[in-house]
């Protein structure tokens, strides 16, 4: 099993591309369902979801062709199968996504219960409602999600809470809905604007999409588009933490912009030097020791839950005592008892997190727990005395694309390695 070995110490300084953004790719290869027309799409990240969800594609009946290494062109014009099997669905919950195309193009989806990260319940009983309200039957029996609709109806449909893959989910089934549908406390997250605007070029007609009230006037079909994926906002906000902790200067080309307000004004609080341009962000520590900074997780334009576990790294080593909040998972602070490991002083009470910074970590083996959990523990290990070995990093190749080689390139020293090093043990 591959891990990642560190050794902390260097100051980060140079420039990298961001990716495109996970959280978009993963629906819009979704999103190809609705068409039996050919969409490509551009700026996919290579990374084992979007594996994962292609081969789910072809799986379901669905052409995949690679026009080069970051393009896709999907042709869904003849499904074999409604059912999207456990098999694929269990190692990621974005699969469930699946769920609404299937069903308002087929008029039947059959899906299991998605599986993932375990950084909380996530339960899909939203994504069931709203599909239930444009008059679907759904039945969840053995593992699996049945849902049959000859034709979906245009509704109104308020959802108790605010969730992401919900929101995209029933705005994908309303594309093809008979009439209008409108979706109220939507998630507002830049990616969910993304798949909109990919849908819109498909053919689709829909208004509101990153704010909470979304607009889907059902058409009869969707054709074929071209699309290209917007930049991972966390891989960027990753990046400029490991730099602020590092002391160091990078900056992160090919990146948008709006993507990272709330992240970007609190690295300036740690003390960092931003400075955007139309596609680039710098920061600049200009050699100084970051400050503690208080984080308080909330829905998009909200400080990002998949941001909260790299801001704990920073804290752990800034100077002062801060306090992190964690309003979106219950169960996202796994990392802390790692970080631990390393030297670092948190007490975790309740849904928040006290940590009181160190002016050094000690390099240690640790255990990656979820996505960002390890991409949280790469950043303390990169400013740790001696070596940290990262375990269990599929977790981290789910989410971040080239990840050592584009730390590598601002002067890191990150080796992906198979076994152990003695000194390392």
């Amino acid at each position: 099993m591959d891990k990642l070995l560190i050794e902390g110490g260097a100051r980060l300084a140079g420039e990298i591309d961001a990716s495109g953004a996970k959280n978009a790719a993963l629906p819009i290869l979704c999103a190809t369902l609705l068409s039996a027309d050919a969409v490509t799409l551009h700026n996919l990240p290579q990374l084992q979801d979007v594996r994962t969800t292609q081969r789910l594609l072809r799986e379901l009946g669905a052409e995949v062709q690679a026009e080069d290494p970051t393009a896709v062109t999907v042709q869904a014009r003849d499904l074999v199968t409604h059912t999207a099997p456990y098999e694929l669905v269990k190692t990621m919950r974005a699969s469930i996504l699946v769920l609404g195309p299937l069903l308002a193009r087929l008029g039947e989806a059959r899906v299991s219960l998605p599986g993932g990260c375990a950084i909380g319940a996530r339960p899909v009983d939203i994504h069931l409602e709203g599909l239930r309200a444009m008059g679907a039957d759904i039945r969840v029996e053995g593992g699996f999600i049945h849902a049959r609709a000859s034709k979906l109806q245009g509704t109104r449909f308020v959802m108790d809470t605010v969730t992401v893959t919900g929101t995209e989910n029933l705005m994908m089934a309303a594309t093809l809905a008979e009439g209008t549908t409108l979706l109220e406390n939507a998630a507002c997250e830049p990616e969910i604007g993304d798949l909109a605007t990919c849908l819109n070029a498909m053919g689709a007609r829909i208004s509101g999409a990153g704010t909470s009230t979304i607009r889907i006037e059902g058409v009869e079909r969707l054709h074929g588009a071209e699309h290209r994926i917007l930049p991972d906002r966390i891989e960027i906000g990753t990046f400029l933490v490991a730099a602020a902790m590092t002391r160091g200067s990078v900056t992160v080309r090919q990146t948008g912009s709006g993507l990272l307000d709330a992240v970007l004004r609190k690295l300036q609080q740690a003390g960092a030097r931003i400075h955007c341009e139309a596609d680039s962000i710098q920061l600049d520590m200009a050699g100084r020791r970051p400050v503690s900074v208080d984080v308080h997780t909330a829905p998009f334009p909200g400080f990002p839950t998949d941001m909260q576990a790299q801001f704990m790294a920073l804290d752990c080593i800034a100077d002062g005592v801060a306090t992190i909040s964690e309003n979106v998972f219950e169960n996202r602070f796994m990392h802390a008892l790692e970080l631990q490991r390393l030297g670092a002083d948190i007490r975790i009470e309740g849904h928040m997190a006290v940590v009181r910074g160190r002016e050094q970590l000690e390099g240690a083996p640790v255990m990656a727990t979820d996505l960002r959990a390890s991409a949280g523990l790469v950043l303390a290990g990169l400013v740790a005395d001696r070596q940290t070995l990262v375990d269990r990093i599929y977790h981290l190749d789910r989410g971040y694309e080239r990840l050592e080689e584009k730390f590598r390139a601002l002067g890191a020293y990150v080796q992906r390695v198979t076994h152990i090093p003695q000194e390392a043990a």
